[in-house]
């Protein structure tokens, strides 16, 4: 029996010898660190410009009874606009994002207004607006983002001065006023590492919205007296305003995807 456990013991020995052996003729290897996870979670602004279409469906009113003295037609316009804003995301279930943001818009998008009955014309001038919604994303890769949102905002249209036919004032006019309505949209967000270009943070974005402001009455007003032009009517219109628009976005905390070291 004790040549038995003598003999195991010289063979523990020697294995443990050889495996030592083994190891010391290995070079060392260090193991590769994990690559972080691409993290949207933070706040970020944004600034930008793009282009957009107004329309509107407007019909006259008489100023007195209120009783539509025409059918709707439908008139439109575009133009351009500036942007900037901010928001906060959060990350969760991997690919999908969640977010606040506001921004604002500035610029010039005009629309037609007209009175057939007076054979007079204008041009609205949609000035600035802001909006303030929710979006949610989903991850289409892990520097890719595609969103749809939506909202509450509200707009500034200018004054209108109308023409006859022959492009002379015609001494009438509808003042500027604010309006209140809802924006739905989408775009993509993507960073701009790209071609080995280092620019961590730095986003763009292309978004497409869809804005709808309240009906209002406007009643035609003279240039020197601002008071209801005589003989005068109500112009009634609502607005939708569809617009495209590129910013660039600063991620304040961004986390991205790395390659990983050895």
């Amino acid at each position: 029996m004790k040549k038995v456990i003598a003999a195991l013991a010289l063979l523990g020995a020697f294995t443990t010898s050889a495996s030592a052996a083994d190891m010391a003729a290995r070079p060392y290897v260090k193991a590769p660190m994990p690559a972080p996870v691409a993290s949207w979670t933070g706040f970020y602004i944004f600034g930008g410009g793009g282009g957009g279409l107004s329309a509107a469906d407007q019909h006259i009113n008489d100023t007195a009874t209120g009783t539509p003295l025409t059918i709707d037609q439908r008139q439109g316009g575009s133009g351009w606009f500036g942007t900037v804003g901010l928001g906060y995301d959060w990350q969760f279930n991997g690919t999908w994002v969640a977010g606040v943001f506001a921004d604002g818009q500035f610029g010039s998008i005009r629309a037609t207004i007209q009175d057939p009955i007076f054979n007079i014309t204008g041009s609205q001038k949609l000035e600035d607006s802001w909006a303030a919604g929710i979006r949610l994303g989903w991850l289409a890769a892990p520097n890719v983002l595609t969103y749809v949102n939506g909202g509450y905002s509200g707009a500034h249209f200018g004054r209108t001065n109308f023409m006859d036919l022959a492009g002379v004032n015609a001494g009438v006019h509808l003042n500027g006023y604010n309006r209140n309505g809802w924006f739905i949209g989408g775009g993509v967000e993507n960073s701009l590492n790209f071609f080995g270009i280092s620019s961590p943070g730095w986003f763009m974005k292309t978004e497409y919205r869809s804005a709808f402001y309240d009906s209002k009455s406007q009643t035609q007003l003279d240039n020197v007296t601002n008071l209801p032009f005589v003989g005068g009517h109500d112009i009634r219109a609502n607005s939708w305003n569809q617009t495209i628009s590129t910013s660039l976005v600063y991620r304040f905390n961004w986390t991205g995807p790395v390659v990983a070291k050895y």
